[in-house]
């Protein structure tokens, strides 16, 4: 294996920036499912460890999906016997179908990830994400009509969890596997249209191309960035009008002087707050929240997920937990 072919000598670099920050002797988790994205990671950053002195942990998630997912994890193990892991967890994911495949299996995978990372007593994750996977989220987030936070992507770091490749393509994680003489594997349901992803990947990334022109994928996660940028700045500001309320009571004019984009944060955190599941709450849902500031006319009660019951009272917004059961 090559160290210094120009694929692999770019997610070196990647990789390197973010050890330059970790402590000698840190513990480091990998998750590889032996696609390209992630053996390359594994590679790049076995090449790195040795430079800073960092103990890697590749850590496999066995989804149970497939018929032959088992036989994949043992394949991918050997593959990282070979790239010179030798601390391997091959953890079991239970999958419950709450949300859709793509979710029900994601959240399952970050529990495994968690597993290990307490296993290890290893401090940080890294994850193979690239910019196509941000280009494609951004496109499905159009799709869905979500909001800024949805449309900036992911982040370089969110907790514990570190994407080194976000600003690297595909292409370059599929030569790097090349350079390094490393089979990986093409998952089934990266193929299968059932899958809006897949469709994204397959179908309406390539229309664009064809149609507008090359550098779609650049674009995207450009505007991913700026996106983020603006969601942050707009978080804070919310941030700090929710420290200074009471969120189960809340004046009407407080709300009132706020930009929609903040108010709708500041109405969010509230309900949360008040009982809310985390995630439950949709734009759909904050649309009669938001009339109750905006467009007044005596309406009466909303009911939320979670129980929780909001109603405007003499100028004042009030949120509380009914019944938690309630849907």
């Amino acid at each position: 294996m090559s160290a210094k072919t120009p694929a692999l000598l770019e997610l070196r670099q990647a990789v390197r920036f973010w050890f330059e920050k970790l402590e000698p002797n840190s513990k480091v988790c990998v998750g590889v499912s032996g696609g390209a994205d992630s053996l390359a990671l594994a590679v790049a950053a076995k090449l790195e460890a040795n430079n800073f002195n960092i103990d890697l942990i590749a850590v496999i998630v066995d989804h149970g999906l497939q018929e032959q997912s088992a036989e994949v994890a043992s394949l991918t193990a050997k593959k990282l016997k070979v790239i010179g892991y030798e601390d391997i967890f091959i953890g079991k994911a239970n999958v419950q179908l709450v949300d859709g495949l793509e979710a029900s299996a994601r959240r399952a995978r970050y529990k495994v990830f968690e597993q290990a990372m307490e296993t290890f007593s290893a401090t940080t994750f890294l994850l193979g994400h690239t910019k196509n996977d941000q280009a494609e989220g951004v496109l499905l987030g159009l799709a869905r009509g979500s909001g800024t936070k949805s449309l900036s992507g992911m982040q370089e770091v969110t907790g514990s969890y570190v994407r080194p490749f976000l600003n690297i393509n595909r292409s370059t994680t599929e030569a790097a596997c090349i350079e390094a003489g490393i089979e990986y594997w093409n998952d089934p349901h990266n193929l299968s249209s059932e899958f809006s992803r897949v469709r994204v990947r397959q179908n309406i990334l390539p229309l664009i191309e064809r149609e507008i022109g090359p550098g779609i994928i650049d674009a995207l996660s450009r505007s991913a960035k700026i996106l983020r940028e603006d969601a942050s700045a707009l978080d804070e500001w919310a941030d700090s009008v929710f420290a200074q309320i009471n969120p189960t009571d809340i004046e009407i004019s407080t709300l009132a002087i706020l930009p929609i984009a903040v108010r709708s944060r500041v109405l969010r955190k509230a309900i949360y707050a008040a009982g809310a599941p985390a995630g439950s709450i949709s734009a759909s849902h904050l649309e009669p929240i938001e009339a109750y500031v905006s467009d007044w006319r005596g309406q009466g009660h909303t009911s939320l997920p979670g129980g929780v019951k909001v109603c405007r009272i003499s100028g004042r917004l009030s949120l509380l937990q009914q019944d938690p059961i309630q849907p």
